[in-house]
């Protein structure tokens, strides 16, 4: 009985030495192991990215260099896949701030050639009392959101308000390369319709290089003709074919 009282005990001993042993390693292993920062980027100081916006914007060439650009615009009606028309138009600007138009090819409903007059001649039309469409602090008040990755391009996302009620305006949000400072997308609302009978349109534009000037290179647009139904329409920039070289005669 004696020895079995010891053995038993000695066993209790055992196992309560080989808990104490697995706690201390597992505590000790847990003060050991590498703790996983998770660093929450501090907010852009707003005035100063917004001024980088402004200054690089006010520098485009875009607005100091005569230039025209060809687009190519497709139509779809509802949930068709196929374009119901497609449209080519050529914009003209002159500095400092006047642009036109001109529909040079349009094929197929009249409809579509229609909704993309309408959206020309909204973005062609004069300032409204010395103001323009600019992505600036006098048309618009700015709420920072979050930042972002395109692709490998680290950018800024705001929301935009506008401060007035005018067709070039737009509620919405901006893209902003946060090393450029160039407004890479618009997405939005505008503010007033480009015409009666559209009764609302959803603006999608992307910006890039274009012979140096910074300018939109396409545009998706979804939109909700009264009577009609709501048609998608895509346009795209049309590089310029470059002019034939000629070589001299010997």
């Amino acid at each position: 009985m004696a020895t079995a009282y010891l053995l038993g005990s000695a066993i209790k001993q055992t196992r309560l030495i080989v808990l104490v042993l697995l706690v201390t390693i597992a505590t000790f292993s847990q003060s050991e192991a590498p703790v996983a920062e998770v660093k929450t980027a501090p907010p852009p100081d707003l005035n100063l990215v917004l001024q980088s916006i402004e200054r690089v914007e006010q520098q485009n060439p875009a607005l100091s260099r005569a230039h025209e650009v060809t687009r190519r615009y497709k139509a779809f009606y509802g949930d068709d896949t196929q374009p119901s028309a497609e449209i080519t138009a050529r914009m003209s600007f002159t500095p400092p701030d006047r642009s036109t138009f001109q529909i040079i090819q349009a094929s197929g409903n009249p409809r579509g050639e229609k909704i993309v007059r309408d959206i020309l001649e909204q973005e062609t039309a004069p300032a409204t009392a010395g103001h323009n469409g600019a992505i600036n602090r006098t048309n618009y008040e700015f709420v920072f959101l979050r930042q972002e990755n395109f692709g490998l391009i680290p950018e800024y996302v705001f929301r935009i308000v506008p401060k007035r009620k005018e067709k070039r305006l737009i509620l919405g949000h901006i893209w902003v390369d946060e090393k450029t400072f160039r407004i890479r997308r618009i997405e939005g609302v505008p503010v007033k319709s480009p015409s009666l009978w559209i009764k609302d349109i959803h603006l999608t534009l992307q910006y890039a290089d274009v012979n140096g000037m910074w300018m939109p290179v396409s545009l998706d647009a979804i939109a909700t003709v009264r009577i009609l139904g709501r048609y998608t329409l895509t346009g795209v920039y049309v590089e310029a074919p470059e002019p034939p070289s000629v070589t001299p005669h010997p």
